[in-house]
């Protein structure tokens, strides 16, 4: 009589690299706007770790969870025990990521777990609506708002500089000079996604598309000119650069913050609408 199969016992709680590249698409397409800045990459480079720069790990299958993990961990899909999960495998991780970004019924129970063996964070965005707009801004667009040229890196830069400091709390120049921002910021211009308006050589209005994916493009750093604020510029500057990417045939999408009511109005009157929250972590 033959021996009964032997059957191993596989560890619920194992996380693994995707492979299957066509699950992740059915994901990522499941959720455009969500999924942007996932899809983004996984369009320009694919699922391959080595050319996305991260890892989009699994337990069980892409199409029950998924998270990807690099610079940022940014969950997809997955139940609270999967969250844990991956929280887990990222706090055995030789290098901590510097945020968690993405929906926040997803990023907060990560966070919970990782709070525990990573300390507390620099800061917790709990609340940022998810806006999301497929058709034409509902109010005028800024005429004067177009692509940045390459040789206008310099006066884009001290706009963006300020931005960041503003909306992160920490300067970009820290650590290397800014020599790391300057080429992500050059990056941005040399693939057309930096939009301004320019007086007398100086920004006055600036945002990008900081994610593009097939389906969605994600509107990141609107910045308004302190001494311009209060009229319309952020309003129909981001009108004209969201009316840009749904001409392209995608999504204009991006988040705020809950508590910036004038922001929030702007967009309003852009047109946006909430298709979802977001939360945002930032460690470093």
């Amino acid at each position: 009589m033959s021996a009964p199969p032997l059957f191993r016992l596989v560890d619920e709680r194992r996380v693994s690299v995707v492979r299957d590249g066509a699950a992740v698409g059915r994901v990522l397409a499941a959720d455009p706007v969500g999924s942007c800045m996932v899809a983004a990459r996984v369009a320009d480079h694919g699922i391959d770790p080595n050319a996305i720069g991260g890892e989009l790990w699994t337990r069980r299958r892409a199409e029950e969870s998924l998270c990807y993990a690099g610079a940022n961990l940014i969950p997809l899909r997955g139940t609270t025990s999967d969250l844990h999960a991956f929280a887990d495998k990222a706090m055995s991780s030789a290098r901590r990521c510097s945020s968690l970004v993405g929906r926040a019924d997803l990023v907060l129970p990560l966070w919970q777990r990782l709070e525990t063996g990573w300390g507390p964070a620099r800061d917790v965005r709990e609340n940022q609506p998810l806006l999301a707009l497929s058709s034409a801004p509902l109010c005028p667009i800024d005429p004067a708002v177009r692509r940045v040229r390459v040789d206008e890196l310099d006066a884009y830069l001290v706009a963006a500089i300020d931005m960041f400091i503003g909306e992160v709390g920490i300067d970009p120049r820290v650590g290397d000079g800014g020599r790391g921002y300057r080429r992500r910021v050059a990056g941005l211009i040399a693939a057309g996604r930096a939009w301004a308006r320019f007086e007398h050589g100086e920004v006055v209005f600036k945002a990008e598309v900081g994610s593009q994916s097939p389906l969605a493009g994600q509107i990141q750093g609107v910045w308004v000119h302190p001494e311009r604020r209060g009229h319309g510029l952020g309003e129909a500057g981001t009108a004209t650069l969201s009316a840009a990417v749904v001409a392209s045939g995608r999504i204009a999408s991006l988040y705020v913050n809950s508590f910036n009511t004038v922001a929030r109005a702007a967009y309003a009157a852009v047109g946006f609408s909430q298709v979802g929250t977001f939360a945002t972590v930032l460690l470093d």
